[in-house]
């Protein structure tokens, strides 16, 4: 990507970050929302309030079942806004929205975009995908593919933010740098 797309890309990010959380109603969630940006997708995940006085005292398996009654609650009496503020922001930045929650800790998502992504593999990295197709792990080298790369972003999320960071910070550089 290019000097100039780059930083539109940095711009953009930060309109459509700052678009949405213009645009939520006041009370829905807790604290601002997370809004992540990519090429395809905008996904504003927010946090809703806890139950007062059950959380603490409630089992895993309560505490799962809490998350998803509240989830789907606030999923189905936010639906019309939602679908709205969605449609607008697909119009004004040409990108899906998904939408998530996040309640008694743990992260519901409603809605997200799922897309092809081309690659070339060697023998050796198709052996992996097709050891995870063989072992059940996965039920196609796609999904294995999407598995692998959900395992490093757990166990290596550190790093990524890091790496993140530093992208930022050079686009930032880059940015303020001479134009030609």
């Amino acid at each position: 990507m290019g000097t100039q797309r780059e930083g539109a890309a940095v711009d953009t990010a930060a309109e459509i970050r700052g678009w949405c959380l213009g645009r939520l109603p006041d009370g829905w969630f807790t604290r601002p929302p997370e809004v992540t940006v990519d090429r395809e997708e905008i996904t504003v995940v927010g946090q809703l309030p806890p139950v007062p006085g059950e959380s603490a005292a409630a089992g895993e398996a309560e505490a799962d079942a809490l998350a998803a009654g509240r989830s789907r609650r606030f999923r189905e009496q936010t639906r019309e806004e939602r679908i709205g503020i969605a449609r607008d922001a697909e119009r004004k930045f040409g990108r899906k929205v998904s939408w998530g929650v996040v309640s008694e800790g743990r992260k519901v998502m409603f809605t997200t975009l799922s897309v092809p992504v081309m690659t070339r593999l060697r023998q050796a990295e198709r052996r992996v995908l097709d050891t995870l197709v063989d072992a059940g792990v996965a039920r196609s080298r796609s999904d294995a593919l999407a598995w692998c790369v959900r395992l490093v972003g757990e166990h290596e999320d550190s790093w990524l933010s890091a790496l993140r960071d530093a992208l930022r910070q050079v686009e930032q550089v880059r940015a303020e740098g001479p134009r030609s």
